[in-house]
């Protein structure tokens, strides 16, 4: 496995890329321009923030190692690395490093020739949680750990520490050389985190001593239990801590899934949770409801009793009559299990009043994740190995209108992300999706036809055959299927107008043409234009085929009568003659594109989890543009847990939708997601953590030449570069930042949407209560 392999491995999470707390590039304030939106975390100053207190934090899941080095380590593991470790530099609210310092007085390249020197100043208060104070010996221990030649180490994140030569003291025990046998440009993301000497200095130490503790820290936070039986690890006020002391007494990390979230927060088991756009929604309500408000916010509509939403809100008066005449009727057996029901339905109506009356304490903080949705095409096979079918597809896209449809809702600022590497506000930010071009229907149609791709083709293939590979299973078998299981099977776009039936031939019998377009349209849908056809398209094989061969038996049947009223079969020395094969109709592709007859599908791939309702949306609005262009989809919802592994990271898709999260050093972290696969030793594709296995020497070139350029501007200059040709090669096509959410009671400040920054976690803590004159005031 490659070093950049291992350091990709460390990023990836299911469906959903880990977050990792990355630092870059210190100079050109004004590159980059504004963030797409600020933090939202009651900025509030510290003399107003209450000393003491404990806040319960929501997190996916407790960490299975708390070494952020390994494969296994998690959005959890950073979050408490953050709050405990040393991190030498830290993203301010554009998501840009700035030395932090709590850990240094100073930081900067005194070398440059023959060979670059990063010469680190520590502060001299700096010590860890036994003493020792802060030094050369722990920048030692992590490079031997992490530099790839001893294979014992079992690390994820080496990018970096390989180019290292030599780390030695300075003139004095603050002071920490660090001396490099190739220029490495983004020299801040290293050493942060750094471990105490303890955990990296052998093997052993790194491998297991830090998987479950951390006997030694040095963060405004020192680890305390981690139960697994609550689901919980405490971080308490370290007493060693030199800085401004954390104004909280304990931070409780508390493992919630997100879907159970809103739950938890009414029941008080958490102060802090980011939540989906559901959550969001019914904390609105709650709030809207607390003051009095209708839907349209008009003041004095308060419901009373049970919220007029809910488990509640959905049921008819005439399912309620019905219901109770169930319960009560002469049926014992019937209505023992009506009353059940009934009684099933009243408490969860009670709990979710009762739920709703606690979210009236929450508000909800809102920005932008440091992480984009974008639209994935893999290029290894089929009809989107062809680079004019990917830019086609990409430019029939209306990625305003995608960004509209997520983030409006919201009250998020919607503008599409224009670049691969950086998001606005980062300094090496540039929209460069110019080198693609924009949304053009008429520029996409050209391409497709310069393809070879047709209206009206001849097809050749059965009924429900595909361009490109074998079709990806309807259902991965690990989600259960049916309506309210957020897994509706598969559906194909594009096939729903009858404009992939059979067309009648000269002398052909009508009939079987209309009704195998009546077979491949839904009742009222034939000149619609719904993205979804019935599921199950091997019962529509079934009847369309069944439909086809009655089409031939009637051909038949005409051609006797027809030879029978020429007096053919009144002559009984010429006996009965074989009848003419019969002239079955040709199948085209209709309105939608063929080429060598095979109509233009593609399998697209969503999750089909909690949470993933916007990615479904989008999905639906991309199928149905896609539609209008002649190029069918064929939508499978796959579990969250398999998303990645058995399709995304295996290929098996045509398109699909995820995210990635934004670094602040491009030309490391971005090189393993769009460098050019390489064949194995077996035949297969190293494709490193290139999804859609499309890229190119000159991308990798650039990245590489960026890597090594110690002027920033011109290394930055050099990762715009790379990122124009990534939107020239259109394997990929960045569609918006993702929405943050996160619920929070209102007291807690300096806490919330962090954005595009880190946490300041000794700062986050209650507000105080105003005094008795503020009060008046």
């Amino acid at each position: 496995m490659s070093q950049r392999r291992r350091r990709s491995l460390a990023l990836l999470t299911s469906g959903v890329l880990a977050l990792p707390l990355l630092t870059g590039c210190g100079a050109g304030d004004d590159e980059g321009g504004p963030a797409a939106a600020g933090q939202d975390i009651a900025t509030t100053t510290r003399d107003k923030v209450a000393d003491g207190g404990v806040l319960r934090w929501a997190v996916d899941s407790l960490p299975d190692t708390l070494n952020a080095f390994q494969a296994d380590a998690d959005a959890t593991t950073s979050r408490i690395a953050g709050a405990v470790l040393p991190q030498l530099f830290v993203l301010d609210a554009k998501g840009r490093p700035v030395a932090n310092p709590d850990y240094l007085e100073k930081a900067e390249v005194i070398e440059r020739e023959p060979k670059q020197v990063v010469l680190y100043k520590l502060n001299q208060q700096a010590v860890w949680s036994d003493g020792r104070e802060i030094g050369a010996p722990d920048f030692v221990a992590q490079w031997r750990a992490l530099n790839g030649k001893d294979s014992a180490y079992w690390t994820a994140r080496n990018a970096g520490y390989e180019r290292i030569e030599k780390i030695e003291k300075g003139k004095t025990d603050l002071e920490v050389r660090v001396t490099f046998a190739k220029p490495y440009a983004d020299w801040r993301s290293l050493f942060s985190p750094l471990y105490p000497k303890q955990v990296t200095g052998t093997p052993d130490a790194f491998n297991e001593g830090a998987r479950g503790t951390l006997k030694v820290t040095a963060g405004p936070f020192a680890l305390g239990a981690i139960d697994k039986k609550t689901g919980t690890a405490a971080l308490t006020r370290n007493p060693r801590w030199w800085g401004k002391q954390a104004k909280l007494d304990t931070l409780v990390l508390t493992a919630v899934p997100r879907a159970e979230r809103p739950a938890a927060l009414a029941a008080g088991k958490v102060d802090l949770a980011e939540i989906d756009r559901s959550g969001a929604e019914r904390i609105a309500l709650a709030r809207r409801d607390a003051a009095g408000k209708d839907a349209a916010g008009k003041v004095g509509a308060a419901p009373a009793g049970a919220p007029a939403h809910g488990p509640g809100a959905a049921v008819t008066p005439a399912q309620a009559t019905l219901s109770w005449a169930n319960a009560y009727g002469t049926d014992e057996e019937k209505a023992a299990q009506e009353k059940e029901t009934r009684t099933k339905h009243t408490e969860a109506v009670k709990r979710y009043a009762d739920e709703q009356a606690a979210l009236r304490g929450f508000t909800v903080r809102k920005s932008l994740e440091p992480a984009y949705t974008q639209l994935a095409m893999n290029g290894a096979s089929g009809p989107l190995a062809d680079e004019r079918v990917r830019r086609a597809v990409a430019r029939a896209l209306d990625r305003q209108a995608l960004a509209d449809l997520v983030l409006k809702p919201l009250g998020l600022p919607a503008k599409p992300v224009g670049s691969h590497v950086a998001l606005a506000g980062q300094q090496a930010y540039a929209d460069n999706s110019d080198a693609l071009g924009g949304q053009d229907a008429k520029a996409a149609q050209a391409l497709l036809a310069d393809a070879g791709w047709r209206r009206g083709g001849k097809l050749t293939e059965p009924a429900g055959a595909k361009a490109g590979p074998e079709s990806a299973p309807q259902d991965d078998g690990k989600t259960p299927a049916g309506p309210g299981t957020g897994n509706d099977g598969l559906y194909i776009v594009g096939e729903d107008d009858g404009a992939n039936g059979e067309a009648a031939e000269e002398g052909s019998d009508t009939r079987a043409a209309d009704d195998a377009d009546d077979a491949a349209a839904p009742d009222g849908e034939q000149d619609g234009v719904s993205p979804v056809l019935a599921p199950a398209p091997f019962g529509a094989q079934q009847k369309a085929s069944l439909l086809a061969q009655a089409a031939t038996a009637r051909t038949a049947d005409d051609a006797k009568r027809s030879a029978a009223r020429d007096g053919d079969a009144a002559d009984p020395a010429k006996g009965s003659p074989a009848p003419a094969p019969a002239k079955q109709a040709a199948r085209t592709s209709g309105n939608m594109l063929a080429k060598d007859g095979k109509a233009l599908t593609l399998r697209f791939v969503l999750p089909a989890g909690p949470g993933s309702e916007s990615l479904r949306a989008v999905g639906e609005r991309i199928s149905q543009t896609l539609r209008k262009l002649g190029v069918n989809t064929e939508t499978t919802k796959v579990a969250d847990d398999s998303f990645f592994k058995d399709h995304i990271a295996s290929g098996q898709y045509d398109l699909a939708l995820y995210s990635w999260p934004a670094t602040a050093f491009p030309a490391t972290d971005a090189r393993p997601i769009f460098a050019k696969p390489e064949p194995a030793a077996d035949g297969s594709l190293l494709v490193e953590q290139n999804y859609t296995r499309v890229g190119t020497d000159h991308i990798d070139q650039l990245f590489d030449q960026a890597v090594g350029e110690l002027d920033e501007a011109q290394s930055r200059e050099l990762v715009r570069k790379a990122d124009a040709r990534i939107w020239a090669a259109a394997g990929s096509i960045p569609l918006f930042q993702r929405p943050e959410l996160v619920a929070v009671k209102p007291s807690l400040v300096n806490a919330g949407a962090f954005g595009l920054g880190a946490p300041r976690y000794q700062d986050i803590g209650w507000k105080k209560a105003p005094k008795a004159k503020e009060k008046k005031k």
